[in-house]
């Protein structure tokens, strides 16, 4: 079991911290709505032939079909509209570090809508990250192009990340009603494929497809690795070791990203931005671990810092 849910938590951590660097390869010939329309379209086609092998039940009411359809645009649909236009403009570990901010928004939400208390250490722990997301676009922020394409990408990344974090409370909703995971996913990433095909129909944009290598290895990558098995892994995990434990993704996934936009795509670290990814980090676990377990994590890694602190 122990070793399984290793498996679990890795895998969702690699998968998620890489599916930002492929994103990037859709972007090109085909339009990023049409991508977005392809990759959950194919995904949802697999997980509901896999449903159907395992004869569970597809067969939902109208009004459950409609919140399974918020769910899938939230989360399948208008958040990555926006996550694709933003990797136009930044690097692909700069997107999933905003991303990671979705812990406290998610707790926000859950205030919110659930009216789940907001303890004291969500409030430090997004004024930690807003501080850290700060100092890690602080390059770009200096030289911000005329037209302000950086500041623009930061804002679609936030907004992306905000609208993901209202999916996730359709997605609560939706299982405190007794709906299935797994089904959920399958119709909702067909209704999000759907409307974003409608949508790029209506702005006229072609229907192509790009038969290179890159695109259609990063779009078979993205639909069955990243949203079939990684939606899978995690919600795995999530039952396994609940939702505490299991957010504990959303703080090393960016990790991956920037390792690999690091080597793929060029990634200058400057102090600021280690410093700035420091401070995200340490405002996420501020948020989702207990007082004393985060004190214990600042006295072990203390030393090293101030170790470093004294060499510059």
């Amino acid at each position: 079991m122990l070793t399984n849910t290793f498996v679990l938590y890795l895998s969702t951590v690699l998968i998620w911290g890489s599916t930002f660097i492929a994103i990037p390869l859709q972007l090109g010939e085909v339009p990023g709505d049409v991508s977005i329309a392809y990759r959950f379209g194919l995904a949802a086609l697999v997980l509901m032939f896999w449903c159907r092998m395992t004869r569970r039940n597809m067969v939902f009411g109208f009004r459950q079909h409609l919140w399974m359809a918020g769910q899938g645009l939230m989360l399948f649909g208008f958040n990555y509209m926006l996550v694709y236009q933003a990797s136009a403009d930044i690097t692909s570990g700069l997107i999933a570090v905003v991303f990671s901010t979705i812990i406290v928004m998610n707790i926000v939400n859950g205030a919110l809508f659930f009216g789940n208390r907001v303890p004291r250490a969500v409030i430090a722990g997004a004024a930690l990250g807003l501080v850290g997301i700060c100092l890690v676009f602080l390059p770009e922020v200096r030289a911000l192009d005329a037209d302000g394409a950086t500041l623009h990408a930061i804002i679609l990344s936030l907004v992306g990340t905000f609208i993901t974090s209202f999916g996730n409370m359709i997605s609560a909703r939706n299982q405190s009603s007794k709906l299935p995971v797994m089904q959920s996913n399958a119709y909702g990433m067909a209704y999000g494929a759907l409307v974003l095909a409608l949508i790029a129909w209506g702005r006229g944009e072609s229907f192509v497809f790009e038969t290179s290598w890159t695109y259609t290895g990063s779009l078979v990558y993205l639909a069955l690795v990243g949203s079939v098995l990684g939606f899978g892994s995690f919600l795995t995990l999530l039952g396994r070791i609940g939702p505490e434990r299991a957010a504990y993704c959303m703080v090393l996934f960016p990790i991956v990203a920037l390792a690999l936009s690091t080597v793929f795509e060029n990634y200058h670290w400057t102090p600021e931005a280690m410093a700035g990814v420091s401070l995200v980090l340490a405002g996420n676990l501020l948020v989702i671990v207990p007082k004393q377990q985060f004190l214990r994590i600042v006295r072990i890694f203390r030393p090293a810092i101030v170790r470093q602190t004294l060499k510059k």
